[in-house]
């Protein structure tokens, strides 16, 4: 029944995700450099995340996640470099969106995180392609992520207000995300059943998404 229920909500999110980055890169012609951000992130979401669940909805069926541990290990380092780049787009979109001024140093800020993030996930210390990946080094890695998270939610939180727009609950979207992530990277191995709040998490971005897809239609 898992993998049944599992494999409908992935492949439903996925094919969801990627058919409206598309429809909204369709519309940037007519509105802009902010509406082509938005649908190359969230195509870039859908792809990214593809790379981990393809492997997990197999792994599902097979009942054999340890045989396919390098196919799902490559996968989450392939959507960790997605979302973090993800953010560094979603914090261009909040720049175009708002008017906001690119001041160097939060750009310093944002892209320093990125790098530090991805820097981080290169590190063979993350053995990504091991069964047993060291917790230690999921957590490493994750701290510049959780900041970079962070300093997403502050900005949306001081424009958000300002403009009662597509975008005014983008703040809590993000939190929310990251709320229903934590936990998976702390205590998902122990207590598998956490692994749960990947759900929710996802719904998150699927609202993320949704809220840029609603900004093309003013």
């Amino acid at each position: 029944m898992q993998a049944i229920m599992e494999t409908i909500f992935d492949i439903g999110y996925l094919v969801t995700v990627i058919i409206l980055g598309v429809l909204i890169i369709k519309k940037a012609g007519a509105q802009g450099r902010e509406i082509l951000l938005f649908g190359i992130m969230t195509v870039l979401l859908g792809c990214g995340d593809a790379f981990h669940l393809v492997p997990r909805v197999y792994s599902l069926w097979t009942g054999d996640f340890e045989a396919n541990a390098a196919a799902l290990g490559a996968g989450k380092l392939v959507t960790s470099i997605t979302m973090t780049v993800f953010y560094t787009l979603l914090f261009e979109v909040w720049r175009r969106h708002y008017g906001a001024r690119r001041g160097a140093a939060l750009s310093l800020a944002v892209y320093g995180l990125a790098v530090v993030r991805i820097g981080l996930c290169l590190f063979p210390q993350n053995e990504w392609l091991n069964y047993d990946a060291p917790l230690s080094w999921g957590i490493y890695r994750n701290i510049p992520f959780a900041l970079l998270g962070l300093l997403m939610i502050m900005l949306f939180v001081r424009e958000g207000g300002k403009k009662r727009d597509a975008y005014r609950w983008m703040w809590l979207a993000v939190s929310l995300s990251f709320a229903f992530y934590i936990p998976v990277v702390l205590w998902a191995d122990t207590w598998p059943l956490i692994g749960m709040l990947m759900i929710p998490k996802t719904c998150a971005y699927v609202w993320i998404v949704v809220m840029g897809w609603k900004n093309t239609s003013g």
